[in-house]
């Protein structure tokens, strides 16, 4: 008995670590793809789904191989399989990802196939390994209900390990890249010790295959990361916008794949995308361009720092404050998005928590919530007991504003914001700037106060001039009557169910 242990515990170490690379690539996929098709319920259902099916036919395999004379060696080709499996992901995705980008399919069946076509068969042959082992420890120990509880319990702990050493560490501090690079690596070497004994042949084929690979990487531009920084939450760009400026520099930051603000180097007060700027002329109008002095405002989500850098340029001895999740995308603003932040209070924390806990008493004239990442929504910062923090937090004129992207002209997710909006506020509307023509994906701008009716049309005090329509009326008398779409609690939010249509169809791309 004594002599099996040392092999039985390094079949026992085998299922541990490939367990968590297997959750490290489950892990790494969400970020992978997020450049592409964005992060929501969607895709990391895919991701699960993808990786949970391929797993699945990887045990049945593995256990049938099993019972055919699988062997030591066998695994250890399984892991040599799978470690080149996972740097193929890294040439897969430079061709599978622009030509779903450039197809007419829906935004869930490109995350699907992107997922699939990049994480299936790692996952199938990493499967393998699990059933294959323990079959092989079980001849070598009676005590079956020990050997097989030990292993699966080892498999479980292996991917609580990958999971969280992923998400809390190796995304923020090596990239995507390189932690598939190394997820590879790391399963060659965990092959070594199965191969032992077997022709050199096989160690010079899969080296070779795996120089062949990584040619073909490197040809696609495969191992170039399109983040200037990856952090926690996103992968962080910044581009230049000069072409898109009457005059003068502009930059503009992309956070996974979506545009989340572009700043003017020379003039921080000029706002370009029409719902900015919207958002900044309800607050004229609010106070009849007659604001306050000393006017206090609270962003919920800083991004690009595109509305915060206006108001302190627009604004006399405006008070400014920020809560904004992820430090990373502050510093970046700062470095090349010609943030200069002194003057305004920052929290690198969720506004919810901070409104609730570091300014419980404060109240604000101006609160704006502007953290939706394209259809991507945070459901606790929807919800009638968010709305009713906000107004608390509000000064008794104050004014809210938030925006949304759904779709045009039935847009369900507006209507239930508004309708939970309308349990907490007096005087809630939305606005548009322009009628689209046909069905498509929009931005929203919706105002709530107590304090009065603004008017049916804005036309712009500063800036370039535009028009908004207070659409209201239209849209809560158009398509879905109100009474079948749910008020947002923190216990009830089917925001991904509302929004599905952008999801379901090309309209949404």
């Amino acid at each position: 008995m004594m002599s099996t242990r040392p092999h039985i515990y390094g079949y026992a170490l085998t299922i541990f670590l490939s367990s968590a690379f297997l959750l490290v690539l489950e892990m790494v996929a969400g970020r992978l793809i997020a450049p592409y098709v964005g992060v929501s319920l969607y895709t990391w259902t895919s991701i699960i789904g993808v990786v949970l099916a391929g797993l699945s036919l990887g045990n049945w395999i593995g256990g049938v191989w099993a019972d055919r004379g699988g062997s030591d060696r066998s695994a250890g080709m399984v892991l040599i399989a799978s470690g080149l499996a996972s740097l193929a992901v890294l040439l897969i995705l430079t061709l599978v990802a622009p030509a779903l980008q450039e197809s007419r399919l829906s935004l869930i069946s490109i995350s699907f196939l992107m997922v699939l076509s990049l994480f299936f068969l790692p996952a199938v042959l990493l499967g393998i390994i699990t059933p294959l082992l323990t079959t092989l420890a079980l001849k070598l120990d009676e005590r079956t209900g020990h050997i097989v509880g030990l292993m699966h319990a080892l498999a479980a702990l292996g991917s609580i390990l990958g999971t969280f050493v992923t998400g809390y560490w190796l995304v923020q501090y090596m990239g995507t890249r390189n932690i598939i690079i190394s997820t590879a690596i790391g399963l060659f070497l965990l092959a070594i010790p199965l191969l032992k004994g077997t022709r050199p042949i096989a160690t010079v084929s899969s080296l070779l295959l795996a120089a062949l690979l990584s040619g073909g990487i490197w040809l696609q531009n495969g191992f170039t990361n399109p983040c200037d920084r990856e952090s926690s939450y996103f992968c962080i760009r910044v581009v230049d916008s000069t072409p898109e400026v009457p005059f003068g520099e502009a930059r503009s930051m992309i956070l996974d794949h979506l545009v989340h603000g572009t700043n003017h180097k020379q003039e921080p007060g000029l706002l370009l995308a029409p719902y900015v700027q919207l958002m900044d002329e309800l607050v004229l109008d609010h106070w009849q361009g007659q604001t306050p002095p000393g006017i206090s405002f609270f962003f919920a989500g800083g991004g690009a720092y595109t509305q915060p850098r206006a108001v302190q340029s627009l604004y006399e001895d405006a008070e400014i404050t920020v809560a904004e999740l992820d430090p990373n995308v502050t510093e970046v603003a700062r470095e090349q998005l010609y943030l200069d932040d002194r003057g305004m209070q920052v929290h690198h924390a969720d506004a919810r928590v901070v409104l609730q806990q570091q300014l419980k008493d404060k109240r604000f004239d101006v609160i704006v919530t502007d953290v939706f990442h394209d259809i991507a929504v945070p459901y606790h910062l929807v919800t009638r007991e968010y709305a009713q923090q906000v107004k608390a937090h509000l000064s008794q004129d104050g004014l809210y504003t938030l925006n949304l992207v759904d779709i045009f002209p039935d847009p369900k997710l507006v209507k239930s914001m508004m309708k939970t909006l309308g349990s907490v506020f007096d005087h809630v509307h939305v606005w548009i700037d322009r009628l689209p023509e046909e069905s498509t994906r929009m931005t929203y701008v919706i105002s709530a106060s107590d304090a009065r009716e603004p008017p049916e049309v804005i036309e712009s005090r500063r800036g370039f001039q535009r028009a908004w329509v207070r659409m209201t009326e239209a849209v809560l008398t158009t398509g879905t009557p109100m009474a079948e779409l749910p008020e947002f609690t923190d216990d009830y939010v089917p925001v991904d169910r509302l929004v599905a249509s952008l999801f379901f169809s090309d309209v949404g791309k």
